[in-house]
Formats: C-alpha cells, structure tokens, sequence
C-alpha cells in the first residue's frame, strides 16, 4: 500500500486535533505549523473530513477545527477514506468488483487478503492511540519483525 501525502497530513491534522477536544477549536494555522503541513493542503483535507463527518468546525475569531466525535472512535481508515477514498483499489476498482480468468483466477482473493490485512491495522488504530503514544498489541507486534523495517 502507498500512503499518500494527503492521507499522511489528514491523520496527522486529526491527531493534532485530538488536543482541542478538551479546551477551544485548534486554528488551522496552528495545525498547519504544528504538523508542517501546507497551508494550501490542509485547507482541502479538512473541508473533506468535514464533509465525512470527521471534523467540525467553527467560523468567527474563536473558532477552527475540532474532531466530530471522540478520538478513541476515530479510525485511520475512517480519515484515509474521508480523503483518498477505498483503502485498496486495482485499475480504479474495488477488489471485489475484478474478476479474472485462467490462471490469474486467484489473483482476486490476494486483493481480497491484502484490503482484509490493511483493514486489520487501519480499523484498530484509532486517532486516540496515536495521540496518546499507545498504539495496539497488533501494531506493535507487527513492528517487532525484523523484516517490516527492511525496504523492499
């Protein structure tokens, strides 16, 4: 799977939104700068989390961005959707809408496989385990293989 930056700066931005939802709306300005995301970036990836109903937000001099519901309900799939759309697609495709014949036949249930294994990670970690540095046994376990930190 490849992360995209948009992906990449709208799980970050709900993370550093998960600090406001104990006090006043964080600016998008102060997100920005505290994530070093492009101003011109995270304007569009939370208009469309607002519209995914992942952030809410407030005009006027106190208002900004804050997260829609709690961060412990607040997956990383849920904010990879809201922006990039499915988590896994072939040829523009969801993975169970491909069909092939012959010997690639099987060829779909590794697809299949792949989006059940990323959503196994994505669905668990939510935005809350991030924020507070307390990721999931299955992330960490997976981390521990010495062959995950290998680039291939």
């Amino acid at each position: 799977m490849r992360v995209t930056a948009k992906a990449d700066y709208a799980v970050r931005a709900a993370v550093e939104l998960a600090h406001a939802e104990q006090g006043s709306p964080r600016k998008m300005d102060d997100v920005a700068k505290a994530q070093e995301i492009p101003i011109s970036f995270l304007e569009n990836i939370l208009t469309q989390l607002k519209s995914s109903g992942i952030v809410r937000s407030q005009r006027g001099p106190e208002g900004g961005y804050w997260l829609a519901r709690p961060a412990a309900e607040t997956t990383l799939a849920a904010i990879i959707r809201a922006v990039d759309g499915p988590l896994v697609g072939v040829r523009g495709q969801r993975p169970e809408e491909v069909s092939y014949t012959g010997a690639a036949e099987p060829l779909a249930k590794v697809w299949i496989a792949l989006r059940a294994n990323l959503r196994a990670v994505l669905e668990l970690v939510t935005v809350a385990d991030i924020a507070g540095g307390e990721l999931p046994e299955l992330v960490l376990a997976l981390t521990r293989d010495e062959d995950a930190w290998q680039a291939r």
